[in-house]
């Protein structure tokens, strides 16, 4: 039998936020073929919303969202002038993130562009010039410059995946130019930003994997600079793989000597391969229960790792969304669960250490107005057996006993509570038998 501890006594931080998201829900302001997901994205209690990719969706704004290059058309025109920007659709996106209760975390730069010929890829013209024409992006969002309002939006990102390809590739989907010329950009953008926003976050680059090579130069070129975070990318079949990389972001970034700097990871999801059978497979998946497993076992592996936040790729309608239908967007994926069941861990704000006996069951606790725990029984193999699983709750403030409260997801429940029991003690053990890639919420509620 498995076995979890949780010590309720024993406070080993903040819950922190690895409920967060790329994109914002679906919403129309205007009234006229209304179809939306905002009342369920605000119930899960998203934190932040990462804008990458935005523009690939129509409701969002499509090709006039959240890029530079679709914000500032013209590059050969006067950044410090007003009417050389195109907001409003940005406005209105930015404005569906907040309407989900999300905070936005800003992306700089454009979209991955699959196709054969490349526009906003490219690198800059004058990397000088572009970090001004961001400048006033921000001061747009964030101080009201060009009628803009005053969204303190904290985080912001300094471009996306130049690491993708190699230099001498004819396909360069997010990054046109050098990884030498990339490593300029970003310390010109960088020092400029900062030296405008000393208080606000400026980091990046979002880079598509953890090249050891390329991060060593990378960190080399920054010299005195010191980025308030750094970002990355994940996809992988297993949780133990992801939980490797966030630790080797953490020792890359220390042995830079970047010890303060964040490590976001802010593209992740369950992916078997990129390429034919394995590519179709992973779609179906994310979409499906097996996916949803995926999704709550790495949040609640991350809560112990050392990494600041996690935002799941994508919120938004595609392919790679598990959290809502594609057309249907008001319909709940299982998916879409496990953002809640955290939720109700972070509001509690404490997390609790937890000791786990187990090799596919992960688990995370929290302490506040309850006490609870979240497990969740994932494994790549399909066939893997159902488990059974005692969950001991040491150390729990009961002056009057508590309810505890088992909600269940599964393939016939979404987050459904299905049971309940009172327990006197100050110790007790529950028992749960856990099919595979089931996750469930154990809320201890004082009575």
């Amino acid at each position: 039998m498995e076995h979890i501890i949780a010590d309720f006594k024993s406070i080993t931080g903040p819950v922190k936020p690895m409920h967060s998201v790329n994109n914002a829900p679906v919403y129309k302001f205007a009234t006229d073929q209304r179809i939306t997901n905002i009342e369920p994205y605000r119930a899960a209690g998203i934190p932040l919303a990462r804008t990458h990719d935005a523009s690939f969706y129509a409701t969002y704004g499509g090709e006039h969202t959240v890029d530079v290059n679709m914000i500032f058309t013209d590059f050969d025109r006067d950044p410090e002038d007003p009417d050389a920007y195109d907001f409003t659709l940005t406005d209105e996106y930015l404005d569906m993130i907040e309407a989900g209760g999300a905070k936005p975390y800003y992306r700089l730069g454009s979209k991955i562009e699959h196709w054969q010929k490349k526009y906003n890829t490219l690198p800059p013209k004058d990397f000088h010039k572009w970090a001004v024409v961001c400048e006033h992006i921000i001061r747009h969002c964030n101080e009201g410059w060009a009628n803009g309002k005053h969204r303190n939006i904290e985080y912001w990102e300094i471009w996306n995946e130049p690491d993708l390809d190699p230099d001498d590739s004819q396909h360069k989907r997010c990054w046109g130019g050098t990884a030498k010329q990339f490593y300029e950009l970003f310390n010109v953008t960088f020092r400029h930003l900062k030296s405008c926003f000393p208080h606000l976050k400026i980091g990046g680059p979002a880079v598509a994997g953890l090249r050891e090579w390329w991060l060593r130069d990378f960190f080399a070129s920054l010299g005195d600079l010191r980025p308030d975070f750094f970002s990355w990318h994940v996809y992988a079949k297993d949780v133990e793989n992801v939980q490797q990389h966030i630790r080797v972001a953490r020792r890359l970034l220390d042995e830079a000597g970047l010890t303060e700097t964040e490590s976001i990871l802010n593209e992740w999801n369950y992916v078997r391969g990129w390429e034919g059978d394995d590519w179709l497979y992973s779609l179906r998946m994310e979409k499906a229960l097996k996916g949803s497993s995926f999704i709550a076992a790495t949040m609640l592996m991350s809560q112990g790792e050392p990494l600041d936040h996690l935002m799941y790729y994508d919120a938004r309608p595609c392919g790679m969304n598990g959290m809502f239908s594609t057309d249907w967007v008001c319909d709940c994926l299982k998916g879409y669960y496990p953002f809640w069941m955290f939720n109700q861990l972070y509001q509690q704000k404490n997390a609790v250490e937890v000791t786990r006996y187990s090799g596919g069951v992960w688990a995370a606790g929290a302490k506040g107005e309850e006490q609870n725990v979240m497990l969740a029984y994932y494994s790549d193999d399909d066939q893997a057996p159902a488990k059974d699983v005692k969950v001991t709750f040491q150390n729990v403030e009961n002056k009057n006993g508590v309810r505890l409260e088992y909600y269940c997801l599964d393939a016939e429940h979404d987050a459904a509570l299905v049971r309940e029991e009172i327990f006197t003690a100050n110790e007790f053990s529950c028992y749960i038998h856990m099919p595979l890639h089931s996750t469930w919420l154990l809320r201890a509620v004082s009575l």
